[in-house]
């Protein structure tokens, strides 16, 4: 059944991609798994979406198809960026079409929701124009021709009902450009947890360092990773634990590793560390917080298949550099490995090398090839260039894996960052880990000098002059991405 999807105005490349990785999670696409004929190999599952009309891509407003309520329900409830879900019930360029479309939707579908004993509300909702109180109330006046036989409570209703218009603004006023005005009316299936984010946001938590993950932004990583109860988690590159605090808060089960001792052990004292931001929210536990180098995995001999996920942010350089163990006299061999005494081992802090993002990203894969069980999810933030006529198309790749998503987010005119996602479509064998080795050799010689520095602040804080030199043939020209008012769009 076709539903009406209403997203908020912001992170506009991630709005599908969210939708569809929870709408696998509660099992939309169970029907499509069960046919024999899809059994052989993986797909990648899509949902059908299409736009009202004259509306832009990047319009909030989009009709999906769903397999039931129940799951669209489900989706809206989980979902980050839906703003709401809906049972259409009509739709029109003026009240009079809208009126025609409501008394020609099926009497079956509508009298289940007006019968008497039952209590709604209407609201009234815009995008790109603001409504006066008594405007709202107007419009709602001229919804009579609606028989409801309820009672109107305004504070629990046991059925909403949602009036949204838009107005045909054009596209001078920096939202998505709408030829002409359109006018929806529908039941509210579900919609997001607007507690959620407040709850979440980062200037209320106990523990915070430099590169802490946007609240809004680790939740939309975990459910791109279909995080849930039951499952086992894991940030190679923790921090203060901000991705698996969102993660926790679905029910999963948590591990993380940094290379950095005193984040993952001392934090700034016993009341403010890593573990006091989950005792914060009252969350389940990290299995295990490691002291761990992703360039030196810890994991014994032949161990395999544990994660169901692996979510992480890696260390570019903008804010951080990326470190491995070793230190440079080490690695040159100018200093011959150690043992730490045991009177010094609990101070003792291990010396660190720069580590370059294609090796990080290559070690990544890797550990994600053998540890994740089979159609499990890698989710990580992979840096690019930007400029306005120019974007980067090119991403790590790896036998084991098959990329499903990919979701821009503009940092800067400079740069950006791009969330790929995952899924495990192959097991870990020698031979696939030396292709992937070979790959990414090539992929390092082939791509721009900044990647291989590890460094992104070089390239984003140079003059642009030298900055496209330096990208070279490492992007493709396309027209430039439309940018609209509103944060994070």
């Amino acid at each position: 059944m076709w539903y009406l999807c209403v997203f908020y105005h912001r992170l506009l490349d991630y709005r599908k991609a969210e939708v569809e990785s929870i709408a696998h999670l509660f099992g939309a696409f169970d029907s499509e798994q069960a046919n024999p004929e899809n059994q052989q190999e993986p797909t990648t599952h899509c949902l059908e979406w299409k736009l009202p009309q004259h509306h832009h891509q990047d319009s909030p407003f989009h009709f999906v198809n769903l397999p039931s309520e129940d799951v669209a329900s489900k989706i809206a409830n989980r979902s980050i960026l839906v703003k709401g879900m809906y049972e259409l019930w009509g739709e029109g360029s003026s009240y009079e079409e809208l009126e025609e479309a409501i008394k020609g939707y099926p009497d079956e579908r509508k009298l289940p929701y007006l019968e008497p004993g039952s209590t709604f509300k209407i609201n009234v909702d815009t995008f790109g124009k603001v409504l006066s109180l008594q405007e709202q109330t107007e419009r709602i006046q001229g919804m009579s021709y609606i028989p409801f036989k309820g009672r109107v409570n305004l504070k629990n209703p046991e059925h909403k009902f949602w009036l949204m218009e838009t107005d045909d603004y054009g596209s001078n006023n920096g939202l998505p450009p709408i030829v002409e005005k359109r006018i929806f009316f529908g039941r509210e299936i579900g919609g997001a947890d607007r507690k959620l984010i407040p709850t979440y946001q980062l200037k209320n938590r106990t523990y915070l360092g430099p590169t802490a993950m946007d609240a809004e932004v680790a939740f939309l990583m975990v459910n791109q990773a279909l995080a849930s109860p039951g499952k086992l988690v894991y940030d190679p590159f923790v921090g203060t634990g901000s991705i698996l605090v969102a993660a926790a808060h679905f029910g999963a089960m948590t591990m993380g590793a940094d290379i950095d001792i005193r984040v993952v052990r001392d934090g700034r004292g016993p009341d403010c560390n890593v573990w006091s931001n989950f005792k914060q929210y009252g969350l389940q536990m990290p299995i295990g917080l490691l002291r761990a180098d992703n360039n030196l995995p810890p994991w014994r001999p032949g161990l395999q298949e544990i994660f169901d996920a692996i979510i992480c942010d890696p260390p570019y350089g903008v804010r951080a550099g990326g470190r491995k163990s070793g230190g440079r006299k080490l690695l040159k061999g100018t200093v011959s490995p150690y043992v730490v005494p045991d009177d010094k081992r609990r101070d003792h802090i291990p010396s660190t090398a720069a580590y370059s993002l294609v090796e990080c990203v290559h070690d990544l894969l890797d550990l994600a090839a053998k540890m994740l069980v089979m159609g499990g999810r890698l989710v990580f933030f992979y840096p690019v260039l930007r400029d306005d006529d120019y974007v980067e198309t090119h991403f790590p790749e790896h036998q084991c894996f098959k990329l499903i998503s990919t979701s821009e987010q503009i940092l800067s005119s400079r740069y950006s960052r791009v969330l790929l996602t995952m899924v495990k479509i192959g097991p870990y064998t020698e031979e696939i880990a030396e292709a992937a080795r070979i790959k990414h050799i090539e992929f390092r010689e082939n791509h721009v000098k900044w990647l291989e520095d590890g460094n992104l602040h070089s390239a984003v804080f140079s003059p642009a002059d030298s900055q496209l030199n330096a990208a070279g043939e490492g992007k493709l020209s396309k027209d430039p991405k439309p940018k609209y008012r509103g944060k994070y769009v």
